[in-house]
């Protein structure tokens, strides 16, 4: 898959005209046993709140179509990590990123690269449902409103919400508040919300961290059936799930300067979900994914 993000996703309008480059966009270059080219390739990258080193040296590749968990210890940067994907920590202005993070082949942190773009590709669902104050339908309409849809809006409501498994339980409410949804309910609409704009990649950060067992089922379950259409990352403190629905799994932890105290995450391991959980290779993810600290 070669994708421009220097233009808009299918069928939707750029809101602003925004710069380009000139440069020519890399063709992807296959890579894995298999020939597969990674969603993701990130090489090196390095990521800073002003002076403070918040991520050092972080080099993996993200495959397409599976469900990729971000695990560690609070403070590792599991949620930095994931903001990188889709240009989000850029809304802070210390942050400051070096290295490469090459989506589809491309370089999104190249100059050029407008990251309104880069987030249509890549949509993002937050730790704590955050519907707007409008009815269920304006709630999934939204971004596809504002980028100049020119489809069907109500069959792109009902796709989306039928994708995120929402459709049976409001498809007679579509005027009700968002608001009046149950959390899980409101999880859901914003996933149906991040799709309506047709992504390539949905990032999860911590999805169901504010959920009860029963709605974690049912988005671990949506995860499952969303990854045979989109790729996904997910950050998750849980380890029960992360080993449960997570195909790939990469393992942060935290350094310290012991001279000043000055503290950063770093990628210690990565490989298969099956692999990390039973077989680490580091003696610093056993011990986190047995409990005995974190």
């Amino acid at each position: 898959m070669n994708v421009d993000i220097h233009k808009t996703a299918p069928q939707l309008a750029p809101p602003l005209a925004l710069p380009t480059t000139s440069q020519t966009i890399p063709q992807p270059v296959p890579r894995g046993a298999d020939g597969e080219q990674p969603v993701f390739a990130v090489h090196d990258l390095n990521m800073h709140y002003g002076k403070n080193l918040a991520l050092k040296d972080v080099t993996m590749d993200i495959r397409p179509r599976r469900i990729t968990a971000i695990i560690g210890p609070s403070g590792c940067g599991k949620s930095t990590l994931i903001r990188c994907f889709n240009r989000m920590n850029e809304l802070i202005p210390s942050a400051r990123v070096s290295g490469e993070v090459l989506y589809h082949g491309e370089n999104i942190y190249a100059p050029g690269v407008d990251p309104v773009v880069v987030r249509r590709h890549i949509g993002m669902v937050f730790q704590r449902p955050n519907p707007f104050p409008k009815s269920i339908y304006e709630n999934v309409a939204f971004g596809a409103k504002i980028n100049g849809y020119k489809g069907d809006m109500d069959e792109l409501v009902e796709r989306s919400l039928r994708r995120a498994a929402l459709w049976d339980e409001v498809k007679n409410q579509l005027k009700k508040s968002a608001l009046d949804l149950s959390g899980g309910q409101q999880q859901r609409l914003c996933i149906a919300r991040a799709i309506a704009v047709e992504p390539d990649v949905i990032l999860m950060d911590e999805p169901a961290s504010a959920l009860d067992p029963i709605a974690t089922v049912r988005i671990e379950d949506l995860m499952q059936e969303l990854k045979q259409d989109y790729s996904i990352v997910i950050v998750t403190h849980n380890m029960q799930q992360a080993a449960r629905v997570s195909d790939e799994t990469a393992f942060l932890y935290t350094e310290v300067d012991e001279a000043t105290s000055a503290r950063w995450g770093i990628l210690v391991e990565f490989g298969e979900t099956s692999q990390i959980f039973t077989r680490p290779r580091d003696k610093r993810t056993e011990d986190y994914v047995s409990g005995r600290f974190g």
